[in-house]
């Protein structure tokens, strides 16, 4: 697929086929996560992959709000970092694990793979069931799968804000 064309056909799925995902795939969607740019090339990244049902299961109760997805994933990918020093540093770790997740995800629709994005609120629960060593967070989760309801193609008219509406030139 075209870069443009994945950055067309990307969407949050949340419903998935019972299909594995190869791990090839999941080597080459982890590699984009970790070519992503970083604040002065600090990397502050680590990546958990589950591919274990009960893990899963369990996983996804760590954001009850929107994480039912990564209990019927293929696989999810648990973006993990270090406890931020201070507020400069949280903004950046959120920022380049920001980066990560787009590449991640753009990396999966290219490979007819779908994601969803998950938060973490329950960092006892995260940190219990992938086994974390003290100091580090569960930041983010990315359920994948094949998805379930459609193929992943370019969307002709996304649910977006009209672009004349969000695009300002030379200034507001």
């Amino acid at each position: 697929m075209e870069t443009w064309d994945a950055v067309r056909a990307r969407r949050n799925v949340r419903q998935y086929t019972d299909q594995p995902i190869a791990r090839e795939d999941l080597e080459r969607i982890l590699e984009a996560g970790r070519r992503a740019p970083s604040s002065q090339n600090w990397q502050p990244w680590d990546f958990v992959v589950v591919t274990d049902r009960d893990r899963l299961v369990e996983l996804a109760k760590a954001w009850e709000a929107g994480g039912r997805h990564i209990a019927s994933s293929a696989a999810t990918i648990v973006l993990v970092g270090r406890e931020p020093e201070d507020a400069r540093h949280r903004d950046w770790l959120m920022y380049d694990f920001g980066q990560a997740t787009a590449n991640m995800m753009l990396t999966a629709v290219d490979l007819g793979i779908g994601s969803g994005h998950s938060a973490v609120g329950d960092q006892r629960r995260a940190q219990r069931v992938l086994g974390l060593p003290a100091g580090r967070f569960a930041a983010y989760m990315i359920g994948l799968g094949h998805p379930a309801d459609r193929p992943l193609r370019p969307i002709a008219h996304p649910d977006r804000r009209p672009f004349e509406e969000v695009v300002h030139w030379d200034g507001w």
